[in-house]
């Protein structure tokens, strides 16, 4: 029997379906390079394209180019090239005194102090730029708040401090470094970008080999591993006789000095976190109408930080932000936590509040995954309530022991296979590991992050998203508190406007009586940890 003409063979019907999944493909993969091209395009151009999560708009979203973008962390600079140490400000010979000074002082007014800024010769600078930390504390009551500065840019300096507490405040300033000293950290952080450098570990067929690694490596034939979900690149000086594929393991490498003796001198230890003194002595605070505790809003994503974010009373933090509440009882912090799945994404300082509460619940049980412990992963489990708590540290660049390189994620790759939801929360911090690099190497990585976070609040809005922001404590070439202020500044307007907490610790760690530290001591975790519980349970 013939068939009609309309009608077409069973071999006929199966290559048209094979000619349409080609088209159909074809189509599918022209469109989604458009797409990964789309998402690929400059920092500031990207989050125009980025979802919008609230009416309002991110800082971000409205820049038009680079150098705009930068005049977030632009910072003055001495008029010229620094030849006599001795030119330097010095932290021996400024001082500072009380402006317009009264016998009483009220809680919630504001105190002036006048800094004047000298150099070794005891001659008053010309310019500004100096990096100074200035706090109101009382060792006897356990309370500390910062101060503002303002830098009139002719040597002089004026800090005010929120008076939040009764009784006595004494006045403490201290020089981090010179506007000289800044000046090399600047011009180092941009043009040595591999004095901070890695090892990577090849192993194959019974052969070992062991190369130096980083985010870029010049002048030596590399091989480049490029991540599949983010696009982040990581190289390594190309092994004699192993492949590239069999890299391993990853581990810190070390340091290279990248200054000369003048420069050494700006930076030494002589001259780095010096306290200044002054003519100001204890004040005396009295109770007045204002009561700077009660008369803030719950503590909910999107609020922007007032200057200062909070105060130290007793050695507890009181947030500025929102009503922040304590958690003095493991099981107060337990029925906060009853299920969550909680993901922590970041460096040693976020492991911290991982460490807390683990040691604070008797109940949540850490479950060795039989990883490096300084890189992660870290699990803890509370069975009873449901209660998940991860940790991990993010993607390279890591200053860490030696790790299995299949251990390190980026944090933005984790994070697009991350469902959310309202018992989801998500604790991110990036910083530490990117002090020493080019400011442009930390846009780049931000704004990979940025979008992940945003994607994943696209999808789930009523999932907890939690940036911890950068903590003082690094002294040195390789990352200091300029360094990190630099990061933290950029950090926050990264995500300014959208539905994400911004957890301040800058001022948590910079007015607290414990010396600095880079790895805070257990009040300050307390209270930080505290004020993410807040957060995530506000009433």
């Amino acid at each position: 029997m013939t068939l009609p003409a309309r009608m077409l063979t069973h071999r006929q019907c199966w290559l048209l379906f094979f000619c349409l999944v080609c088209i159909a493909g074809f189509f599918y993969r022209f469109t989604s390079i458009d797409i990964l091209d789309e998402h690929r395009l400059p920092f500031f151009k990207s989050f125009e394209k980025t979802p919008e999560i609230n009416q309002n708009t991110s800082v971000l979203q409205t820049e038009s180019n680079l150098s705009e973008l930068l005049e977030y962390i632009d910072w003055p600079e001495p008029p010229s090239t620094l030849t006599d140490f001795t030119f330097s400000t010095s932290a021996r010979n400024c001082d500072y005194q009380l402006q317009n000074p009264r016998d009483t002082y009220r809680v919630g007014e504001t105190l002036e102090v006048v800094i004047t800024a000298r150099d070794h010769n005891g001659r008053p600078k010309e310019y500004g730029g100096d990096f100074f930390q200035v706090k109101l504390h009382s060792k006897a009551l356990k309370a500390g708040v910062t101060g503002h500065i303002i830098d009139y840019g002719n040597g002089s300096y004026l800090a005010t401090f929120l008076l939040p507490w009764v009784g006595e405040a004494q006045v403490h300033i201290r020089l981090i470094h010179s506007s000289e000293a800044v000046d090399v950290l600047k011009k180092k952080r941009e043009g040595y970008p591999e004095k901070v450098y890695f090892t990577g570990y090849f192993h194959f067929n019974g052969i070992s080999e062991v190369k130096e690694c980083n985010l870029e490596v010049t002048g030596q034939d590399t091989c480049k591993y490029k991540d599949p979900s983010t696009g982040e690149i990581w190289q390594c000086v190309k092994p004699q006789k192993l492949p590239c594929h069999s890299l391993i393991y990853h581990s810190m490498g070390g340091y290279r000095k990248v200054t000369n003796s003048l420069e050494d001198s700006l930076l030494s230890k002589s001259e780095t976190d010096k306290p200044i003194s002054g003519s100001v002595s204890p004040i005396n605070v009295i109770k007045s109408l204002l009561d700077l505790s009660s008369t803030h809003p719950s503590c909910v994503p999107g609020q922007e930080s007032p200057q200062p974010s909070g105060f130290y009373y007793t050695d507890t933090w009181t947030s500025l932000t929102c009503r922040s509440r304590h958690f003095p009882k493991p099981d107060d912090a337990l029925n906060c936590l009853k299920g969550k799945d909680i993901h922590m994404f970041g460096d040693s300082t976020l492991r911290q509040w991982f460490e807390y509460l683990v040691n604070f619940i008797p109940s949540l049980k850490r479950i060795d995954l039989h990883a490096n412990y300084q890189s992660g992963p870290l699990l803890a489990a509370e069975a009873n309530v449901g209660l998940a708590l991860r940790w991990r540290a993010h993607g390279l660049p890591l200053r860490t022991t030696k790790s299995l390189m299949s251990d390190l994620h980026y944090e933005a790759a984790d994070l697009a296979g991350i469902g959310g939801g309202p018992d989801t929360v998500i604790v991110l911090t990036l910083w530490a590991h990117f002090t020493s690099f080019p400011i442009r190497v930390y846009l780049q990585r931000l704004e990979r992050v940025r979008q992940a976070v945003s994607a994943l609040l696209f999808r789930s809005p009523k999932t907890t998203v939690i940036i911890k922001s950068a903590n003082t404590g690094y002294k040195s070439i390789y990352g200091t508190d300029w360094l990190s202020l630099q990061i933290d500044i950029l950090l926050r307007a990264a995500f300014k406007g959208m539905a994400v907490i911004i957890l301040d610790v800058w001022d948590m760690t910079s007015c607290h009586y414990l010396p600095d530290n880079i790895h805070p001591g257990p009040p300050v975790i307390r209270n930080e940890v505290d004020l993410m519980l807040s957060y995530i349970c506000p009433k």
